[in-house]
């Protein structure tokens, strides 16, 4: 009986892993384009490592990197102030104050950055003096423009100013993403619209808010370096100074392009960070870290 029963059960099932034969095949690929770059790299004489090290912590250089800083860090500052303002001007039920808002937004959208920053350093040729006082009456104050917008502050007007409309369109996309009914019992419970907006639907919209704001800083960092055409001393302005001496232009742009790297890995694990704070009220569980990650790769440690 026992044998017969035996004999009936089917066979165990042996399971067959899913070869995936593209999958070596294109990593061979990279592995080998991988080496030939590596190879080139260290073998060609002309990238002049000497020659970067050199300069890649001259105090020329040290200055400009401490300036995209800045720039960056105040320019954004200036962009996510104002763009809030004009998130809430767009969602306004007043016509004039959301069409103000929307017309902002399609001027500095609508035209490049560089565009902005040499109108803004050449603002003079237009309007040789700019004052404060009575609308088309008395003025109280005056003075020259290119005294008044210097190369800082036209690159600073030039980047935040762009940067409010595009940060403009993010808060307002986060601030739509949250559910009126929210909104709505906050109203109920007697909040003002400002309170509501600040306490309730602000907090809930960083969520969505917070990771294209990491990219537009990211991109901030970057865009800093069309400030040498204001002219004001970044790190790229601060780079053409030194290849116009040495003659030696690839090697200095690497240079600097390693700097912008080094700056932008920095910003992206920040970014990260804040993403990975602000989903604590909306995932069961966190995304690990960079260093849970290594653990439990390459070191089988889990947690």
């Amino acid at each position: 009986m026992s044998s017969n029963s035996t004999q009936g059960r089917p066979e165990a099932i042996r399971a067959v892993p899913v070869r995936h034969p593209g999958r070596w095949v294109a990593a061979g690929v990279i592995a080998i384009l991988a080496i030939m770059a590596v190879h080139a790299v260290i073998t060609n004489t002309r990238f002049h490592w000497a020659e970067q090290a050199k300069y890649a912590f001259d105090a020329s250089v040290i200055a400009g990197v401490k300036t995209t800083l800045m720039l960056t860090f105040f320019s954004m500052l200036i962009g996510v102030v104002l763009g809030i303002i004009l998130a809430i001007m767009r969602l306004s039920s007043n016509p004039l104050v959301s069409g103000a808002a929307w017309l902002y937004i399609w001027i500095f959208r609508g035209t490049p950055v560089l565009v902005q920053l040499l109108v803004w350093a050449s603002l003079g040729a237009l309007f040789p003096t700019l004052g404060l006082g009575i609308p088309f009456g008395h003025l109280f104050f005056s003075a020259r423009t290119f005294d008044l917008i210097p190369g800082l502050a036209a690159a600073l007007l030039g980047l935040g100013l762009n940067e409010a409309a595009y940060m403009s369109e993010i808060v307002r996309a986060g601030i739509l993403s949250v559910d009126e009914g929210q909104s709505e019992a906050a109203t109920a419970l007697g909040m003002t619209k400002m309170l509501t907006l600040r306490r309730i639907v602000l907090p809930q919209a960083m969520r969505v808010i917070v990771p294209p704001t990491g990219n537009e800083t990211i991109s901030m960092l970057k865009t800093t370096s069309l400030v040498a055409y204001v002219p004001y001393y970044e790190l790229l302005f601060k780079v053409q100074n030194i290849y116009t001496r040495t003659y030696q232009v690839m090697p200095m742009l690497i240079m600097a392009s390693l700097w912008y790297l080094a700056m932008t890995s920095i910003l992206m694990t920040g970014q990260y960070y804040i993403e990975r704070h602000f989903a604590r009220g909306s995932l069961r569980t966190l995304p690990p870290t960079p260093v849970q990650r290594f653990r439990t790769r390459f070191l089988g440690i889990s947690g």
